[in-house]
């Protein structure tokens, strides 16, 4: 499996192509295109390699990783999945994203409901759902064993970890959750986060300060 790496809109939001070369197959993750250069960005991308969009899937639902949802549910004609405790964002993203100076159309609910432990099929890949709240109530990380990738969405950062002031969020559950959860994968699994640069297990475990 091969992962794309994209920053999108004003608070420059990781979204990611990830793919199963033998099969074309893609999942779109965390799409956070805000307009059309954003999103003919992406799709280039898609159509350049060939690749044949089968899952849209979010990490979480703050406004800034879900932009591009509707957009991507209409051009490729997906269902969108994402965990159902943070339904409560989706329907208040238009004012979450008024916060940052955003103005953003509805978007309407996740088709279906992403589970702890729900695997997402991508050609011959899989990706296993591994949900991880604290951040928001329903996030979830995405970790695929073969290529020893996880894409974390806004859980674990480069030495450092999500904010926990935003609404249901808590910083003792999302410590808790990253050294039980995430911290017993291999040290070289590769992890890319929902802002920044990647880092890996090893690294956060050994430098992380809030997680030492």
């Amino acid at each position: 499996m091969k992962t794309e790496v994209f920053a999108f809109n004003p608070i420059q939001e990781n979204t990611f192509v990830v793919y199963d070369e033998q099969s074309g197959e893609c999942a779109i993750v965390d799409p956070g295109c805000i307009n059309d250069n954003e999103f003919e960005i992406l799709k280039g991308f898609i159509s350049a390699n060939d690749l044949k969009p089968v899952k849209l899937v979010n990490t979480h639902c703050h406004f800034d990783h879900i932009l591009g949802v509707e957009r991507c549910r209409a051009e490729w004609n997906l269902k969108w999945e994402a965990h159902p405790a943070d339904a409560f964002l989706v329907s208040n993203a238009q004012v979450q994203a008024a916060m940052f100076g955003v103005s953003i159309a509805p978007i309407q609910a996740a088709d279906t409901a992403l589970a702890d432990g729900a695997e997402i099929k991508v050609g011959n890949a899989v990706l296993k759902a591994i949900h991880v709240p604290g951040h928001s109530p329903g996030s979830i990380c995405l970790f695929h064993n073969e290529s020893k990738t996880l894409l974390a969405g806004d859980v674990l950062f480069r030495g450092s970890i999500g904010r926990t002031d935003l609404p249901r969020g808590d910083y003792d559950t999302l410590i808790n959750g990253i050294k039980e959860k995430l911290f017993v994968l291999p040290d070289d699994v590769k992890v890319y986060p929902g802002h920044g640069p990647s880092t890996s297990i090893g690294f956060e475990k050994a430098n992380n300060p809030f997680l030492q």
